[in-house]
């Protein structure tokens, strides 16, 4: 089946405040551009230097969304046009996604990874860190930065309980920092989680953006 096929099956199953993030990392700009011509809008990377130079060749409209694990002295590689960056996972990187968007003049989207999953080698904030974080008094001058939201990657695992749960752990936390931190802001709105195998389930929960690469343009 063609990508174009996938991303319109896809996208009816998806509800209408839904949104898809078409994984693209490793896949060639050739791909994307099918996705593209599909109407995808959308897409997702997780290398710095492979989003800088797919960006360079595809079209201006795309909305460019990082999510993998970023490094501090990356960020000045992507600040000049990404939308959205998934993976903040501690206050340096949120200061650095700050002062290159600055440089930029422009406002970069970011969402806070909560390490929701069994396994130790994901990243993310625990829910007490993520709460030390918004206490902080020097995150009111990040005049750059816009926190909309949270992130988490659920146990890669069989076990759709186990998957259910952590996934509603999010939605809690996501639902006790909106009434506490961001009660009058209607920019903390999203809560990125689900993938290829699980993001059925992420819907349940609350999911607003699923990340879904494997389905549609297949494995590398």
């Amino acid at each position: 089946m063609s990508v174009s096929s996938k991303i319109k099956i896809l996208k009816e199953k998806l509800p209408e405040n839904v949104r898809l993030v078409a994984v693209s990392k490793f896949h060639p700009a050739e791909s994307i551009t099918e996705a593209y011509n599909a109407g995808q809008r959308i897409f997702g990377e997780s290398r710095a230097q492979e989003l800088k130079t797919k960006q360079k060749v595809l079209p201006t409209d795309i909305e460019w969304h990082f999510i993998g694990p970023l490094q501090s002295n990356k960020v000045k590689d992507i600040a000049p046009f990404v939308h959205t960056i998934h993976s903040i996972d501690s206050f340096k990187l949120l200061e650095e996604a700050n002062k290159q968007a600055c440089k930029q003049n422009r406002i970069i989207r970011v969402l806070l990874e909560i390490h929701i999953a069994m396994e130790e080698d994901k990243h993310g904030f625990t829910p007490d860190e993520v709460k030390m974080l918004l206490d902080r008094k020097d995150i009111t001058v990040f005049k750059n930065i816009r926190i909309s939201g949270l992130m988490g990657m659920a146990t890669f695992t069989d076990n759709s309980v186990q998957v259910q749960k952590e996934f509603h752990s999010l939605k809690v936390l996501f639902d006790e920092l909106k009434s506490t931190y961001f009660h009058d802001k209607d920019y903390f709105n999203e809560i990125s989680m689900g993938m290829t195998d699980d993001y059925e389930i992420a819907i349940q929960e609350g999911s607003t953006m699923v990340r879904i690469g494997s389905y549609l343009f297949g494995k590398r």
